[in-house]
C-alpha cells in the first residue's frame, strides 16, 4: 500500500480532475453542437439505404421466385404441347400410312384383275387366230385335194354324179 500512495498516476489530483472534466463538457459541447447531428444524420441515412437495399432485395427474390415459377410453367405447357403435337403427328402418319396401303391394296386387285381380263381378250384374240389359221389351212389343203381330184375329167364327172344322186335322194 506503501507503493500506491506515493505513485501519482494512482492518487487523485483534483486540479487535474477539474480540468479533464471542463475539457470534456467543453468537447460533449463542441461535439454536439456541430458533429453529432451530422454524424447521426449519416447514420440515419445509412440505415434507411441498407433498409432500403434490403427490401429492394427482397423484393427482387420474390421477382426472382415468380418468374421460376412461371418459367416452370411455360416449361410444362411447351412440353404437353410438344407432346400433344407428337402424338398428332404420329396419328395422321399411321393414318396416311394406312390409307397408302389401302390405296395400293386397291390399286393392286384393280391391276390385277385388269390383268385377267387382258389375259382372257389375249387368249380370246389368240383362240380366233388359230381358229382363222386352221380354217385357212382346211381351205387350202381342201383346195389342193379338190384340184388333185379334179384333174382327171373323169373323175369329176364321176363326183358330180354322186352329188347329183345324194341331192335327189334327199
Amino acid at each position: 500500500m506503501i507503493l500506491l500512495a506515493l505513485n501519482p498516476l494512482v492518487t487523485p489530483d483534483p486540479g487535474l480532475f477539474i480540468w479533464s472534466t471542463v475539457t470534456f463538457l467543453i468537447l460533449f459541447f463542441l461535439l454536439s453542437k456541430f458533429a453529432w447531428k451530422p454524424i447521426v444524420k449519416a447514420l440515419d441515412e445509412r440505415e434507411r439505404f441498407i433498409e432500403d437495399s434490403l427490401a429492394k432485395a427482397e423484393m427482387a427474390k420474390a421477382e426472382m421466385a415468380k418468374l421460376i415459377s412461371e418459367n416452370e410453367d411455360l416449361l410444362k405447357e411447351a412440353r404437353l404441347k410438344r407432346d400433344e403435337i407428337l402424338k398428332e403427328a404420329k396419328e395422321i402418319k399411321d393414318q396416311i400410312v394406312n390409307d397408302a396401303k389401302e390405296q395400293a391394296k386397291t390399286e393392286g386387285s384393280k391391276l390385277i384383275e385388269k390383268a385377267k381380263i387382258e389375259i382372257t381378250n389375249q387368249k380370246l384374240a389368240a383362240m380366233a387366230e388359230i381358229k382363222n389359221q386352221v380354217s385357212s389351212l382346211s381351205i387350202e389343203i381342201a383346195e389342193k385335194v379338190l384340184r388333185k381330184q379334179f384333174e382327171d375329167q373323169g373323175k369329176q364327172e364321176a363326183l358330180v354324179n354322186d352329188l347329183l344322186k345324194e341331192v335327189k335322194l334327199n
